[in-house]
């Protein structure tokens, strides 16, 4: 039971950690302390619920269904874009985390949690990663039965709680660099970077 939970532990945290357009919004969050305990939330409660589909097996529904994931790859392209986009139009005005009128500070909170919704169910990318990927693993656990439930759902608490503790510790843990990016030309660079991320990520999904 626990080396079960324990490989899918692993399992997930080596395809949470990768800084891709999700971990630079939830970064971006945590420095500036906005609503960060609600994105944490939205990130960590959805990818539980794209480990636990894919341990029940409807990944094999979402690799048939391959317009689906064309669906989703386009709108995530789009997506990315304008969120690109936004980040370079902040990158050009003159504001700090310091300053309180900044529009980073004044968002609303459905906002940035529709912003983390988006850049978490618009990337196909969590559909392959985490629905088909971590479902296909945890199906090789199933003989790994237990009195209270079978080996694949150890595996898929495992890789739920990897996930949690990335992006606590992601979100909670960026606020220590706030000193740091106070300084007009250091956010610059902050959201020059989570421009450059996004629109890598829009290339990657538009061109594979």
């Amino acid at each position: 039971m626990l080396s079960t939970a324990a490989a899918g532990f692993f399992t997930g945290g080596s395809l949470i950690v990768a800084i891709g357009a999700q971990n630079a919004y939830v970064l971006r969050q945590g420095v500036i302390r906005h609503h960060i305990g609600a994105v944490v939330a939205v990130c960590a409660a959805s990818d539980a619920v794209l480990i636990l589909a894919g341990v029940g097996g409807i990944g094999s529904v979402v690799d048939h269904a391959s317009w689906v994931i064309d669906v989703v790859r386009w709108a995530g392209v789009a997506f990315l874009l304008w969120y690109a986009a936004s980040s370079l139009r902040r990158a050009f005005r003159t504001e700090s985390l310091g300053d309180p009128g900044a529009s980073a500070v004044a968002e609303p909170r459905g906002r940035v949690i529709g912003r983390a919704v988006a850049l978490t169910w618009l990337n196909p990318h969590v559909y392959l990663d985490t629905v088909l990927l971590i479902g296909a693993i945890a199906a090789t656990h199933n003989d790994d039965a237990t009195s209270v439930m079978g080996g694949q759902w150890w595996f898929g608490v495992g890789a739920i709680v990897a996930s949690i503790i990335w992006f606590a510790a992601l979100g909670f843990g960026a606020r220590t660099l706030a000193p740091l990016l106070a300084r007009p030309a250091a956010w610059k660079v902050l959201e020059f970077l989570i421009a450059a991320t996004m629109i890598l990520v829009a290339l990657k999904l538009a061109f594979e």
